[in-house]
């Protein structure tokens, strides 16, 4: 049993603060509670009144005869904590803070925000808010609107969070014009208990949830997150807007809710590698809820387009193709029924163009044609208004077909006028969604098709590499001796080799005739880089020279070297060179880890070299990084056509490629005080197409490393 059952699924409940007064909280949550038909006992609680909305009042829970499974609370927050004490002693688990005034308005609020938590946990508690909503449940056997919304709730099969009261009303409204009904919401508020996480988790194996809305402004803890919504996006659909994407927008969502924002690209990688489709507006969100409320998963990714106009035909054909989706083969077979009953000036092809003069038997024909079909996947049918022909029986007639055959996405576009719209979302068993663009369709399928193939993938496992990690440590240790926060060059390449990445061949020289033996080992042609205690971006000060042919030329390199860092007064934290092989290769990417302050460690993979600030061809996940989110990196990037072999270069070792970014992903998850990473080149090389890691860079976070290595 879960924890949110008896907020949730109650048989008996508490209103504290309930009210005969019009237009107040207390008043609009007790109408809605009558009103829509609460199935459990409900027991109104106000300190004067004797009967509210029909129903017998008491003084304080504490006069309630009998179990209480859980409680509303919209009293004034000075009188909040008294209340939850007195549900604590009355035996209450579940509670439900309506009330605003807390960590959102500033200091003292989230001291008594604090006390609210310690007494959560102290009395063993589960509490939704404060500074929500409500919860509501459609659910005939409990029919529990315990909110302050202005219209009642319809019921469907979505499960809907949301961390903004107002906006979360504002969303239900809307759903309901859409036809859009749900199972069951939650307005978390300040989520000092109960969060998006607890929501998914109650979710995963509610039958009566087939897919998951969240309206987020931040995610207080991603691990927690990342494991709970991988593990229900395996069976159901999570969709979510996560707000707060720009500097501005975060530092809204910071004051509007008391939370602190994470940097966007942090978010937006732990939802791509947790299987939640992510989206940008209300607008794309209702759509693909809509989609995935009247929609099956289909089988494959061909897509079926039938039209009465080839115009909206070809542009969603366009928007087939740039989703990365198939325009289905039309079988020989299938054309031919199709020519028996559709004019000659009529294209079988896909798009099937049914011409301007269809009528509505063409349509239905067409429809049940096309969709026995074994080769097509989805279907979009477009109408637009001709000859008389009616949209509302065009419509009509799709959904009684799609009622015969539930197995396939069919998806109408109406190009019409908004009267149709609102007739639709006014009757009921409405069971496929309808569009007024042939585009939006497209992006309900596009979401469909991303569903299939994450459930159609394994979970992702994180590998384990037998590595030399207590010489790692040993390097990081002589750092923090040193008082050094930044490894050098040398220590770093070292550290890569100890985790089994392929580095250069190299050496490190002291004087002049060291370098020239070590290259003289190594074959020339050379790299010498400088190696400082000081100084980690050697390009800035000319400390990187490629190309050295022989050992005349190394000579030269090394005294006009020490010559200009003397004069620039850089000498003092120099501590040899470095001779490198020279690998040759026109493909430099970019892999490594940065650190965000609410996400944590952030792996880094793309497209390298100089230009990788300009360029800014990455992409971004949250470590540790599973053999599934290491290929879903490398594929994510445009440069991923470059490690391919475009214009006949060798293509990259991929598996290569893919280690290292696992092997990087190990070393900064066991040294988790590692704050920034980077190889920068990982040059692929011309020759074979191996991964090289050319130079590295590590810097650690010198008071988190102290505490673990108790240094």
């Amino acid at each position: 049993m879960s924890s949110l059952d008896k907020i949730m699924k109650p048989r008996t409940m508490a209103v504290i603060g309930a009210s005969n007064k019009p237009h107040t909280i207390g008043h609009d949550l007790m109408k809605n509670l009558v009103k829509y038909g609460f199935t459990g006992t409900l027991y109104p609680v106000h300190p004067k009144d004797k009967v509210i909305h029909g129903l017998p009042a008491y003084h304080s829970v504490l006069d309630i005869p009998g179990e209480v499974d859980m409680a509303v609370i919209v009293i004034n927050a000075k009188y909040a904590l008294g209340a939850v004490d007195e549900c604590a002693q009355k035996g209450i688990k579940g509670i439900v803070v309506i009330t605003a005034g807390f960590k959102e308005t500033g200091p003292a609020g989230a001291e008594l925000e604090k006390q609210l938590v310690e007494k959560i946990h102290k009395y063993g508690m589960t509490c939704v808010g404060p500074n929500c909503m409500g919860v509501v449940n459609t659910d005939p056997a409990y029919k529990l609107d315990a909110t302050f919304a202005e219209t009642l709730p319809e019921r469907g099969t979505i499960g809907f969070v949301s961390q903004s009261g107002a906006l979360g009303g504002g969303i239900l409204n809307i759903l309901k014009d859409l036809n859009i009904g749900f199972s069951q919401f939650i307005s978390i508020g300040n989520q000092a208990d109960v969060n998006s996480d607890s929501a998914i988790e109650f979710w995963k194996d509610e039958k009566d949830v087939k897919q998951i809305l969240l309206y987020m402004e931040s995610i207080p803890e991603p691990k927690l997150f990342r494991k709970l919504a991988t593990e229900t996006t395996k069976k159901k659909p999570i969709v979510a807007l996560k707000a707060g994407r720009s500097a501005a927008g975060a530092s809204a969502a910071s004051s509007h809710t008391g939370s602190l924002a994470g940097a966007d690209k942090a978010a937006d990688a732990l939802l791509k590698q947790s299987g939640v489709i992510r989206e940008f507006s209300l607008e794309d969100l209702f759509n693909t809820a809509r989609v995935f409320s009247n929609c099956p998963l289909p089988k494959g990714d061909r897509v079926a387009i039938i039209t009465n106009s080839g115009g909206p035909g070809i542009m969603s054909t366009d928007a087939v193709i740039e989703y990365g989706m198939q325009m289905a083969p039309i079988s020989d077979e299938t054309k031919a029924k199709l020519r028996e009953f559709l004019p000659s000036a009529a294209s079988v092809k896909n798009p099937i163009d049914m011409i301007a003069s269809a009528p509505l038997e063409h349509y239905q024909k067409t429809l049940e044609t096309v969709l026995a079909d074994p080769s097509v996947d989805m279907i979009v049918c477009i109408y637009l208004p001709f000859l008389g022909l009616k949209d509302i029986d065009v419509a009509k007639a799709v959904m009684e077909i799609k009622a015969k055959h539930p197995e396939k996405p069919i998806i109408g576009v109406f190009m019409t006028k908004q009267e149709f719209f609102k007739e639709i979302s006014e009757m009921k068993d409405v069971n496929i969604p309808v569009f007024e663009f042939g585009e939006q369709a497209v992006a309900g399928l596009r979401r469909l098709n991303q569903q299939r193939i994450w459930e159609s993938e394994p979970l992702g496992k994180v590998p384990h590499f037998d590595v030399k990690a207590d010489d790692v440590k040993k390097v990081i240790e002589g750092a923090i001796k040193d008082g050094r926060d930044q490894l050098t060059t040398a220590e770093s390449i070292q550290v890569l080799a100890d985790y089994g990445i392929r580095v250069c061949k190299d050496g490190e020289a002291k004087t002049e005739q060291e370098a020239v033996d070590i290259a003289n080992k190594i074959g020339y042609p050379v790299v010498m880089k400088m190696n400082s205690k000081t100084i980690s971006h050697k390009t800035d000060v000319g400390g990187v020279r490629v190309g050295i042919q022989n050992a005349e030329q190394l000579k030269a390199e090394y005294e006009d070297l020490i010559a200009k860092l003397k004069a620039k007064g850089l000498l003092e934290g120099l501590e040899s060179v470095i001779i490198q092989e020279m690998v040759t290769g026109t493909r430099e990417m970019l892999c490594g880890c940065a650190t965000d302050p609410q996400y944590g460690q952030l792996m880094v993979f793309g497209l390298g070299g100089v230009y990788v600030e300009v360029m800014q061809d990455v992409c971004f996940r949250l470590a540790p990084l599973t053999d599934q989110d290491a290929c879903s990196m490398i594929k994510s990037v445009k440069a991923y056509k470059l490690l391919e072999g475009a214009r006949g270069a060798v293509p990259a070792k991929m598996d290569q490629v893919k280690d290292t970014l696992l092997r990087l992903s190990q070393l900064v998850t066991d040294f988790g005080y590692i704050e920034e990473l980077d190889i920068n080149p990982l040059m692929i090389s011309d020759k074979d197409g191996e991964p090289i890691a050319v130079d590295g860079r590590i810097k650690v976070n010198l008071e988190k490393a102290k505490a673990a290595l108790n240094a």
